[in-house]
């Protein structure tokens, strides 16, 4: 399982890479590295997929710098992690505190 912990210590010591598409979605959903920083440090691991491939990761729900909740999803890579991408959650997909997906 991945600990938020962890993530933040990745955040903290440099050891964060942020792939091509993630930064493409970034601009695309005007968020910033700032954002994704604060809601990791502020936010919570509500999905966990050990069995991701090339390493598992998981979606965490947090805050951005202004208030705004995203879900940021990143690897854990035994010594650094990956921002595979993040998004601000559709309220018609996910439960009132958008942390449970809603059934179809």
């Amino acid at each position: 399982m991945i600990d938020i912990i962890e993530l933040r210590y990745y955040f903290e010591n440099d050891a964060v890479l942020i792939t091509d598409h993630a930064a493409m979605r970034f601009r695309q959903r005007g968020l910033k590295v700032k954002d994704i920083r604060c809601a990791v440090n502020n936010g919570e691991i509500i999905e966990q997929y050990p069995d991701d491939f090339p390493f598992p990761s998981c979606l965490i729900l947090g805050k951005t710098s202004d208030g705004r909740y995203i879900h940021v999803v990143m690897s854990d890579e035994g010594k650094m992690s990956r921002i595979i991408t993040a998004y601000y959650p559709d309220s018609n997909k996910w439960d009132a505190e958008l942390k449970v997906r809603k059934e179809n």
